[in-house]
């Protein structure tokens, strides 16, 4: 290596602008040296980026709650469609948002995705203050969809900076920190459109807009692009091939979903359901605070349990969780609803941890298996494995997204067609007890686990 290498080496990644052409976290003295620092910079304003994206995202669950004291009549249909379809546009951008890292650069793309969050604070800002119509809400909500894709891009971004031993925690961090925004906007709306006298539903956007301003400028003042970080074609169509995407998909639709979807309704269903206690809406935002704040420890328990083990039990415990709602619903208890609520939220947020640590135990497992019956080269078979993870990745975060729409959708037609909650909880019941299920036939059978992926419960990257 020349004098002048060794000094790159030292001192900094080279570059061209903000572009880094050299990059490599695996090496230690490159990590030691220059790569953690300039990584875990990154990292820190790609938390700051995605959490914007969470408080916009969730923004309407509160909105919702407050705009019939203001006189907006819309219906219980009319209302949630409104908490729909914030729901639906960010999962579908989700697809998009994951291959715009590669296209643009994570710095400039974090830039992007943060300014457009000024769109829907704008819209929402625009329709509280005119008294717009029903239509220009229901674009208003679509455009917060815009928070719901950054989750997609930031962790893409992330995970090309880090090491492969290092990439568990920062990856948690990032998405802990975006899942905690939906907290956030559920704890400070309500108190910041209360100031002064009445409610002020335009402080709601108004809040936001600086803190997006500076975000984007600090995503472009101090991030990076790799140049390594390259859209990985073969591996996609593995990923899109593999039957292990599309079932840790499903089951992700039961954790992510859930516990998004519980987000945006948990609000709405405290008032509708429970008039004499809308004033305990405010304390909506413990279930999202406790759903984001427990995500490592299922990814911790996976490690040491089994992903599929922590799981299987994780689902009983929704159902479970969810007949102590139907039994609060019957028995018009409120203190009942609102705990078993909270036991759904920790349990939504164990889920995430231990669903997305399956996904690369289940391809590294798969891949051993493959190397021992085909002799093929480990090295290389176990790096592809992780590149498939990681687009795997990808794929189950967007449809996953999709559950919060399906969860809302089934309030909404409960609500509708009967006044009650009840079907929505019994359907809802009955879909965990089928995530149990799926869980169980395809990760933790004996049959399975002995003569298809070995130890794939216990699985270890």
């Amino acid at each position: 290596m020349t004098v002048t290498a060794e000094r790159q080496l030292e001192d900094s990644p080279p570059k061209r602008g903000r572009w880094i052409d050299h990059w490599e976290p695996e090496n230690p003295e490159f990590w030691q040296r220059t790569g953690k620092r300039v990584a875990w910079r990154n990292l820190a304003f790609s938390i700051l980026a995605e959490h914007l994206g969470f408080n916009v995202w969730i923004l309407m669950s509160i909105v919702v709650t407050f705009l019939g004291d203001l006189g907006f009549g819309f219906s219980v249909g009319q209302t949630f469609w409104l908490l729909i379809l914030p729901n639906l546009i960010g999962a579908a951008l989700r697809v998009p948002y994951t291959f715009a890292i590669p296209k643009f650069g994570g710095r400039a793309w974090t830039t992007i995705s943060a300014s457009l969050l000024l769109i829907p604070c704008g819209m929402l800002l625009t329709a509280v203050t005119t008294g717009a119509p029903y239509w220009f809400f229901l674009l208003t909500a679509a455009a917060m969809g815009f928070g719901g894709g950054n989750f997609s891009s930031s962790m893409t971004n992330i995970s090309f900076f880090f090491p492969e031993g290092k990439k568990g925690l920062a990856l948690g961090l990032n998405a802990a920190g975006g899942n905690i925004g939906v907290a956030v906007t559920q704890l400070f709306v309500p108190i910041v459109i209360s100031i002064g006298t009445g409610i002020h539903l335009a402080y709601a956007a108004l809040m936001w807009m600086p803190v997006i301003v500076v975000s984007a400028a600090c995503s472009w003042l101090f991030m990076d692009s790799l140049t390594s970080a390259k859209p990985d074609g073969q591996s996609y169509r593995m990923a899109m091939t593999s039957k292990h995407t599309w079932v840790m998909a499903f089951l992700y639709i039961g954790t992510f979903g859930s516990f998004i979807g519980f987000s945006f309704a948990f609000p709405s269903l405290i008032k509708i359901s429970f008039v004499d206690f809308e004033g305990f809406v405010a304390l909506a935002f413990l279930g999202a605070l406790i759903g984001s704040v427990s995500r490592p420890l299922g990814g911790l328990l996976a490690d040491r349990l089994g992903g599929a083990r922590i799981t299987l039990w994780n689902f009983l415990g929704l159902a479970l969780g969810v007949a102590g709602v139907i039994v609060s619903v019957e028995a018009n208890s409120f203190a009942l609803f609102f705990g078993a609520f909270i036991f759904l939220f920790v349990l939504t947020g164990i889920g995430n941890g231990s669903t997305y640590r399956m996904i690369p135990m289940i391809f590294a497992a798969e891949t051993r298996r493959r190397v021992a019956s085909t002799g093929e080269d480990a090295g290389a078979a176990l790096k592809a494995a992780k590149r498939q993870a990681g687009a795997v990745v990808g794929v189950v975060g967007a449809v996953g997204a999709f559950g919060g729409v399906l969860i809302n959708l089934v309030f909404k037609f409960s609500l509708e067609g009967g006044g009650t909650l009840t079907p929505a909880l019994v359907a809802i019941l009955g879909f965990f007890l089928v995530c149990t299920a799926t869980t169980w036939w395809f990760y933790l059978r004996r049959s399975f686990a002995v003569r298809r992926v070995p130890s794939l419960a216990h699985a270890r990257v």
